[in-house]
């Protein structure tokens, strides 16, 4: 109590990819247990911006740096929070840590416990003792014995109370406490005999015991949710109840103390802390490669991934996998099964988010502002239907550092909309063909042409950047993309940290975009492929913005891959567009002037992309890096795959430790360091420019 006192001072606060960090004014109040901020001191007698229950919070030091703090409420409310320094950081923790213990355990002495019930396990013998030894008739789970205590017949269930979310959670503990001890006496069974720890059973039941925990928290995160709308009024009616990333940080238990056979790597990762991505300031030194666009020849490579094949048959790899992992665990250390890839590198699937160039160029058509922003909108959410490779999910190659892509596109003029009616062509399969076919005669004033290069720029932190242009429209759009990916118990979580920027020369304008995350769900039966999370797209000289939602499956209700978003005009908070509809099937767009229009994606029409055979690419280039992956993925040879891809991460690895003994830092071959992102090194607004420049110093 000698510590409970109000504080209050300037912090920095997170408030998302597009306006970043932001100061406020914060205020402590410990007699209410509460954290309130203000926009600045001199406005804290009005209103707060927002405010925080600290009561069941959870405040917790952050391992990106020695100034950042994060404080979740137990409504599932988060602030990211950033002070000057360690020091300052130190203060205000132990502070909220105080003051957030005090009326956690007020509202527990407040409310009695409620009556637990009890789980009980059979006692376990040693390895060696007839207990453990396994009938052929007798599966894993009944040799657990996992016990289900019945209510009285005739006694309802009383009614959770808000207030008992404390005694939840300490049945959440002893939950935790026991799956610990489930899993402690499947890793103490012998290795041969029987019953093994490595039973494909127990494999499953260690599994889906993590899955469970993660459900579990889940569910309570949902009560607290009913509990703080129970605090302000009822739901609205309508309202849908996600699930959300555990925030119950679960015991450090999901190691297994005997047969490691995976890589170290994985039980390395828990304890990595996350690096950001801050490269050593370097020149290009290695020269960049001129392509030649007449090199490149029609893409006739066509891998889908429709079919699960090994990954069927390994089946109790993954499990294994999956009962050495940890919720929440950065797997970008990781080594993954090579069964589990696609047959492309991450870097190639970038470049098929541009598989719809004639709605890319389209773009820069628009007659006014309005109707640019619009086509922007509805190409970016043409994008994502063709970057996925089939319906199952599997993950694209790790690129290596240094690893390059290049390709191109080429179509007609005709077919590049002029007028706001013609947004979407939809060409048949067989009328592509014939259209690629025309093109060879043609000459190059008939046809647009689209180049994009991408780049490995680090490996620890994984950040790639990819640069597309079209010269003749005066258009291009440079990105840099930092991959995180964490383990989510059943499913797989990977954000898309970064900004895209989209330049049209011709009317000075520059668009800032960003990315959704990506989850892959059901990795135990057959994955599929959920995209998630809110993205802005932003032209600061217009005016003009796009807000777009990918929403997840609901707890309840809802549908699979929904996207809404609005287009409007900031300075009269107009909105001109509305869209709605599935990111991988049908999407609704309705206009401001009544009009609207629906566009099938398994529809649109697709222009293959144009690449340079194996032999005349260079040795970092994709497909020839990965090439002896590739072949052996396509003909079923798991073993082979996974030889040639070891070799690779392990040149890789050698490489790294050599630069790293020699002090010599990275040299990137096509994007350079700006600020926080990375920029192609000769990007076309700085060609035109300097072209515009000579002219008029010509004329």
């Amino acid at each position: 109590s000698d510590h409970m006192e109000n504080i209050c001072g300037y912090l920095m606060k997170y408030t998302n990819l597009v306006t970043g960090w932001q100061y406020r004014f914060f205020v402590l109040n410990n007699d209410a247990g509460l954290l309130e901020y203000f926009v600045n001191e001199q406005s804290r007698h009005l209103k707060p911006r927002g405010t925080l229950q600290l009561a069941g919070a959870v405040i917790s030091p952050s391992d990106e740096d020695s100034h950042t703090f994060t404080v979740n409420a137990a409504s599932g409310e988060q602030y990211k929070l950033r002070a000057t320094d360690a020091k300052e950081r130190q203060h205000w923790v132990s502070r909220l840590q105080i003051c957030t213990q005090h009326h956690t355990e007020a509202i527990g002495k407040n409310n009695p416990p409620l009556k637990s019930r009890s789980f009980s396990l059979a006692s376990q013998g040693s390895a060696n003792s007839p207990g453990v030894q396994r009938r052929p008739s007798q599966n894993a789970v009944s040799f657990f014995n996992v016990g289900h205590h019945r209510l009285p017949t005739g006694k309802r269930v009383p009614i959770m109370q808000p207030d008992h979310l404390v005694d939840v959670r300490e049945m959440m503990s002893q939950a935790e406490g026991q799956q610990r001890d489930l899993i402690r006496s499947i890793e103490c069974l012998p290795v041969s005999g029987h019953l093994t720890s490595l039973d494909q059973d127990l494999l499953m039941l260690k599994a889906t015991s993590m899955a469970t925990m993660n459900c579990l928290n889940d569910c309570f995160h949902i009560l607290q949710l009913q509990h703080a709308s129970q605090q302000k009024g009822s739901l609205p009616a309508g309202t849908t109840i996600s699930w959300l990333d555990p925030k119950i940080s679960l015991a450090n238990h999901f190691k297994n103390g005997a047969a490691q056979n995976f890589p170290a790597e994985i039980n390395k990762a828990a304890s990595v802390r996350e690096e950001q991505p801050v490269a050593e300031p370097c020149q290009l030194t290695r020269e960049p490669e001129e392509i030649n666009p007449e090199e490149e020849l029609e893409d006739i490579c066509d891998d889908k991934e429709d079919d699960l094949g090994a990954v069927e048959e390994q089946r109790s790899v993954i499990l294994h996998l999956l009962s050495q992992l940890k919720l929440g665990m950065d797997l970008t250390r990781v080594v993954l099964p090579t069964f589990i890839l696609e047959k492309r590198s991450l870097l190639e699937m970038y470049a098929d988010f541009m598989s719809h160039p004639d709605l890319f160029i389209a773009i820069t058509n628009g007659a006014t502002p309005e109707e640019r922003m619009i086509r922007f909108v509805e190409y970016y959410l043409t994008s994502f239907h063709e970057g996925r490779k089939g319906a199952i999910a599997k993950k694209p190659y790790n690129p290596i550092i240094g690893e390059t892509f290049h390709c191109s596109w080429r179509l007609p003029k005709s077919d590049v909309a002029t007028d706001a009616g013609s947004n979407f062509s939809a060409h048949s399969p067989s009328e592509q063909g014939t259209l690629s076919k025309d093109l060879e005669g043609q000459t190059e004033l008939d046809y647009y042409t689209v180049k994009f290069v991408a780049e490995q720029v680090s490996h620890h932190p994984p950040v790639s950047g990819f640069y597309a242009e079209c010269a003749e429209r005066k258009m291009c759009v440079n990105a840099h993309v930092w991959t995180k990916s964490k383990f989510l118990g059943m499913s797989i979580g990977v954000t898309m940290v970064g900004e895209g920027l989209l330049s049209l020369l011709e009317h000075g304008e520059e668009y800032t975009f960003s990315l959704p995350c990506a989850y892959a769900r059901s990795i135990l039966t057959v994955p599929w492929v959920e995209l998630g999370g809110k993205v802005n797209i932003n032209c600061a000289k217009t005016g003009y913005s796009a807000s777009i939602n990918f929403h997840t499956k609901p707890f309840y209700g809802g549908k699979l891959h929904r996207v809404t978003g609005e287009v409007k005009q900031n300075a009269t908070n107009t909105v001109v567009c509305r869209v709605q509809g599935e990111w991988n099937s049908v999407l609704e767009f309705a206009y401001s002037n009544g009009e609207t229009k629906y566009v099938d994606l398994t529809k649109l029409s697709v222009t293959r992309k144009r690449v340079r055979p194996l032999e005349k690419q260079g040795p970092f280039e994709s497909r020839r890096l990965w090439q002896h992956v590739t072949e052996s993925l396509r003909d079923g040879d798991i073993d082979k795959a996974t030889e040639h891809k070891r070799a690779l991460e392990e040149r890789q690895r050698n490489e790294e430790r050599l630069r790293a003994e020699t002090e010599t830092p990275w040299c990137t071959k096509y994007f350079l360091k700006e600020g926080d992102g990375w920029v192609y090194h000769k990007p076309l607004w700085k060609t035109v420019s300097a072209a515009q420049t000579q002219q008029m110093d010509t004329n």
